[in-house]
């Protein structure tokens, strides 16, 4: 029988350190940590400016002492707060972005995932608060300051935004991610292809709808592993995760919104909160034999001063077995007199996916003469599956044929 290197999951504390400390030799292990972030001599200068504020930062890890020499990453999940709506706040979003990077790598972390609309912030209530940011974020260089950081810091950053995009002869904005590698250079920009709900479709386009576009679910590669991304709503998409894994993904990284309430446009807040998705998140892995990432908020979002948003703050790591490695685990209760104490503050969630270390899920068994392992990629029957491309559904309640439209409304 053999072992596994040991894993590690707990915290530690440390003191406060500066947002532009040199990388720890540190390779593992929880932490509690402040960033003292320097202030920007010009805060329009997006793509070099600082604000000076103060972050503090609960890091919970699950690492291996020993990796082995095969393809692997080190995957680090920030779950936060934050402001939207404006320029202030993306300046705050992008400040908590670079000093989070920097204590990553020291860590080890080789990917680094931000929540869904994370530099903007997810609920920007109306369609014109949307294009405005997407406008001034493409105009400033904004996205050009998160590949710097990866290139500075030797990392690679998921980092969501709002798009703004000429697409088919018309001005587009989409809700998108952006994948800088450790070198700085885009390896994918991907445009949300499912959106949810009436917000949604209000402030943005479907992605990847025309050719121009590119391919919606590509893959690329992190420290040798292959890994792909999907936005929020698309995690309850199974086909979406296998499609990924058909194509050789080894990871897949969600970045997410789930909300317990948000308001709307309507000016109305929502009564139900979005269901907690971890079970998916844990079937998507397994059954696709990949590593399964949930990249939340959480706590409150504001929008010019107004609370308009509280997040689940479910950020998950599920791998190719369906076990949880990043859950939350419960902190005491906060206490106003012990920063750092309860929920109240900002989380990196931290833990390695390496495939080598994953053995069968099912019994031994033969094939003819010859031993095989249980594999649901290889065991499909693809020829039987055309229904799931049928440009018409049966209607479960009425029996009817209810057709698709030719393109997603």
């Amino acid at each position: 029988m053999t072992l596994l290197p040991e894993r590690r999951a707990h915290f530690q504390s440390d003191g406060a350190i500066s947002g532009r400390e040199s990388r720890s030799k540190h390779r593992g292990g929880g932490s509690l940590a402040r960033f003292a972030l320097e202030k920007a001599a010009d805060p329009s200068q997006l793509s070099c400016g600082q604000a000076y504020r103060k972050v503090t930062l609960i890091i919970q890890s699950f690492v291996s002492d020993e990796l082995p020499q095969t393809p692997h990453v080190r995957l680090g999940l920030y779950q936060g707060y934050g402001t939207a709506g404006n320029m202030q706040a993306v300046q705050a979003n992008l400040d908590t972005l670079k000093a989070v990077a920097e204590r990553a790598v020291g860590h080890g972390v080789h990917l680094l995932s931000f929540p869904e609309l994370y530099l903007s912030g997810y609920d920007l209530t109306d369609a014109a608060c949307a294009h405005r940011l997407a406008e001034e974020i493409r105009q400033r260089g904004v996205m050009d300051a998160v590949a710097a950081s990866a290139r500075s810091n030797g990392l690679a950053i998921i980092c969501p935004y709002p798009e703004a995009a000429d697409v088919a002869g018309e001005r587009r904005y989409y809700d998108s991610i952006a994948v800088y590698g450790s070198d700085g250079e885009l390896l994918k920009n991907y445009r949300k292809t499912h959106l949810w709900g009436g917000d949604e479709r209000n402030n943005w386009s479907f992605g990847h709808v025309f050719a121009e576009e590119g391919e919606a679910y590509s893959v690329f590669e992190v420290n040798g592993l292959r890994v792909g991304v999907l936005n929020c709503y698309e995690a309850e998409f199974p086909e979406l995760c296998r499609i990924l894994a058909l194509k050789g993904a080894q990871l897949v990284v969600i970045p997410t919104a789930a909300d317990e309430w948000t308001l709307l446009r309507t000016g109305e807040l929502t009564k139900t909160p979005y269901p907690d998705v971890q079970f998916l998140i844990r079937a998507n892995a397994y059954q696709n034999n990949l590593f399964c990432a949930y990249s939340n908020r959480r706590g409150t979002e504001t929008l010019n001063g107004e609370t308009v948003g509280g997040y689940l703050g479910n950020s998950c790591l599920a791998d190719p077995h369906g076990n949880f490695l990043i859950p939350v685990i419960p902190l005491p209760p906060q206490r106003d007199d012990q920063p750092g104490s309860g929920w109240n503050d900002q989380m990196l969630l931290i833990a390695d996916c390496v495939p080598a270390f994953y053995g069968p899920t099912h019994p031994e068994t033969k094939i003819g003469d010859s031993a095989a392992a249980t594999q649901y990629l290889n065991d499909r029957r693809w020829d039987l599956y055309g229904t799931l491309t049928s440009r018409e559904r049966i209607d479960q309640a009425t029996g009817e044929a209810e057709p698709y439209p030719q393109q997603p409304e």
